[in-house]
């Protein structure tokens, strides 16, 4: 039976140091991944509302699209890495997964009718979902004891992100919205490239892939960690969704929102960097406190200010909101899986987080956001979370006594 770990255990130190020219290669050729995957993103998702707007759909129609991703990701993410498990054939279905964002972005960009574009969306979901989690358990089962160092490897997206965001946003606001749909494809095109070469896990179950399940989620740990994601997933779903139209509201420029975008790259990449010594310092536990605490800062802080340069400050919490949160989260989900189970371990956190999390987020958020407006939004929403932590607290500190004898 797997050891099952608590939410404040302390990491290790990070454990040997990498040797040899294969390792070498492999982080190389990871960070290569990190970089295109999340390249190809920032050429493509912050255009999808804009091309929803210019083929003419309602507000609710473009609310509808938006949610589409989120939901589809909490089922798919799951599904493809248990799938991937229970077949072992971790590389073949994350091929499969690349070329599928690809067809399905490719459609997309000729795509008119509200139904059309649904069912794409969902396809685009679909296929995007366990990208990112398959990768991150190679990634975990190639560091070995390194594992702390994770964070090293995934900062190179938030590097991709940085670069490609303003580059392909100025080619696109020159040449049409359709660029954006190719330059995802061909950044995709090289990922997959890249993806062939990745030394993919494909560990062995060691018994039924529906035991492996049950017995994870069976761990009261685990599902109480799946909680504290949500809470903190749902913080994130408030922020991604309703950010800007408050800096609008403040009356902050294009080009405002865009330095709003810039320095929280950077303070992502300032905790991506650091995230080993962290996860040795404080453990996985202290580090998802840490990161959700920093939401409920940055939720209360959103709801007080008057001008909106003030967004810039704020903004330098994003790194503990997110870095520090999904270095914890992987590594967390990493430990916690018995044998063979990595990639569904994975696409359950991953799902909770950036699917029913975010998806929640969007919908309670769009709720406040007419009912109230955007100070008592965030403002709520923080105290909300604020409080869930505690109960999350009191919960752990419950689930770490010992059983009562027999």
């Amino acid at each position: 039976m797997p050891e099952i770990v608590p939410l404040d255990a302390p990491e290790q130190a990070a454990g040997r140091a990498a040797t040899g020219r294969d390792s070498q290669g492999a982080d190389a050729r990871f960070k290569a991944f990190y970089f295109l995957f999340f390249a190809g993103l920032a050429a493509f998702a912050p255009f999808l509302t804009l091309y929803y707007e210019g083929l003419g759909m309602s507000g609710r129609q473009i609310g509808v699209l938006a949610a589409i991703l989120p939901l589809v990701s909490l089922l798919a993410a799951s599904l493809w890495g248990g799938l991937a498990d229970a077949t072992r054939q971790h590389r073949r279905l994350l091929g499969l997964a690349v070329a599928g964002t690809m067809a399905c972005a490719l459609m997309l960009s000729a795509a008119t009718s509200f139904v059309t574009l649904a069912l794409l969306v969902a396809g685009f979901a679909f296929f995007m979902a366990p990208i990112n989690p398959l990768v991150d358990n190679s990634a975990l089962a190639m560091l070995g004891e390194r594992r702390n160092r994770y964070g090293r490897l995934r900062l190179w997206g938030a590097v991709g992100w940085g670069l490609s965001a303003p580059l392909i946003g100025r080619f696109v606001e020159q040449n049409g919205v359709h660029w954006s749909f190719l330059s995802y494809a061909l950044i995709m095109g090289l990922t997959l490239i890249v993806v062939l070469r990745l030394p993919i896990s494909q560990a062995s179950i060691g018994g039924a892939f529906w035991q492996g399940f049950r017995l994870l989620m069976g761990n009261r740990r685990w599902v109480l960690f799946l909680v504290v994601a949500f809470i903190a997933g749902l913080g994130a779903g408030i922020v991604n969704n309703y950010l800007f139209l408050y800096m609008n509201q403040l009356g902050a420029s294009k080009t405002l929102m865009g330095l709003a975008l810039t320095v929280a790259t950077l303070s992502e990449l300032t905790v991506f960097a650091l995230s080993d010594r962290m996860l040795n310092r404080w453990g996985t536990g202290r580090m998802l406190a840490a990161s959700i605490i920093a939401m409920v800062i940055r939720l209360l802080a959103y709801s007080v200010i008057t001008t909106p340069w003030t967004v810039l400050l704020i903004q330098l919490l994003h790194g503990f909101t997110f870095a520090a949160l999904w270095t914890a989260g992987v590594a967390y989900a990493h430990r916690s899986a018995p044998p063979g189970m990595g990639a569904t371990a994975q696409g359950v956190f991953s799902g909770v987080t950036m699917g029913l999390a975010t998806a929640t987020g969007a919908l309670i958020g769009g709720w406040l956001y007419q009912s109230a407006g955007a100070v008592l939004m965030f403002r709520w929403v923080g105290i909300g979370i604020a409080l869930a932590l505690l109960a999350a607290g009191a919960a752990a500190r419950y689930l770490a006594k010992p059983d009562p004898p027999a």
